[in-house]
């Protein structure tokens, strides 16, 4: 069974597995979800990956789907991108397996991104190093960039303001610094084989993103983590221009569900040419789904 692109409505490629179907909860990532689900005043029950591509299915999207392993960083156990991978090889008409690996893992985690390509199917890679505690551009990852450019695929990098650890004490101990866009043109400039999504707006650092789109052809915008409501003037701007084929749906869910981001999309000053790539075109390139 695989997708069938001409069938679909959209392409989601930001989504989060963010509990196990067979193991508890991580009582450090509970803290971190609880205050996540006050920022985004969005429920505190996690779906399960079942709940997810029910969800999914019954609005005709695909849908990237990934943890976020910051082992290291936050001393919080992992969901198992094994059980991801799984998962969507199960449900292969709408789920696209990412990976994420704790960056600091170094050679070890090279060995994981390759056996995760070349046995379990996983199309990309999700970072967030501002819950890794680790800069973007730091040499022990570089391990883990050097397989996901060997085989071309893209890896998203979480940038802008991180809703995890907002309004804890200190912020949970989170530093947004490494959630700066910039600090991912070395990887770029340095990976030019590894398609690089940035995702979310960026804020407070919107432009530096746009900036990097622009300037590189292996990077691109995905649009999740905010209502469109919200977006920085730039954000349509450039979508309507220069970046049309740079810039992807996608949600952030379970924080954000898809429909209620597209009904909002709908009224910004999108145009009308352009939502076809924005909803899936240019992420149907990026994914090699074309």
């Amino acid at each position: 069974m695989t997708i069938d692109l001409a069938a679909l409505a959209a392409i989601d490629v930001h989504v989060h597995a963010e509990v196990s179907c067979h193991d508890p909860e991580d009582p450090v990532m509970a803290q971190f979800f609880d205050a996540a689900s006050a920022y985004f005043k969005a429920p505190r029950e996690r779906p399960k990956m079942p709940e997810i591509a029910e969800i999914y299915r019954a609005q005709n999207i695909a849908f990237c789907l990934f943890t976020v392993d910051a082992e290291s960083g936050m001393g919080a156990k992992r969901v198992s991108n094994y059980e991801v991978a799984e998962f969507a090889a199960a449900h292969a008409d709408i789920c696209i397996p990412f990976a994420s690996i704790d960056p600091r893992k170094g050679r070890l985690g090279a060995r994981e991104a390759r056996d995760l390509i070349e046995n379990h199917g996983v199309r990309g890679f999700k970072f967030h190093h501002i819950v890794q505690d680790c800069h973007p551009g730091d040499r022990v990852g570089y391990p883990i960039y050097e397989v996901i450019a060997e085989y071309g695929l893209p890896a998203i990098f979480h940038t802008g303001h991180s809703g995890m650890g907002t309004g804890m004490r200190g912020g949970g101990g989170l530093r947004l610094k490494y959630g700066r866009p910039m600090l991912v043109d070395d990887v770029a400039v340095d990976f030019p084989d590894m398609k690089i999504i940035l995702a979310h707006p960026s804020w407070p650092w919107v432009d530096e993103s746009l900036s990097m789109a622009l300037h590189k052809e292996n990077v691109f915008i995905d649009l999740s983590g905010w209502s469109p409501r919200y977006f920085p003037p730039q954000i349509v701007r450039y979508a309507n221009g220069q970046l049309a084929d740079k810039m992807m749906f996608g949600s952030d869910f379970p924080l954000i569900r898809p429909d209620k981001w597209i009904e909002a999309a709908r009224g910004i000053g999108f145009k009308d040419e352009v939502m076809p790539g924005i909803m899936k075109g240019n992420a149907a390139r990026v994914l090699g789904l074309l």
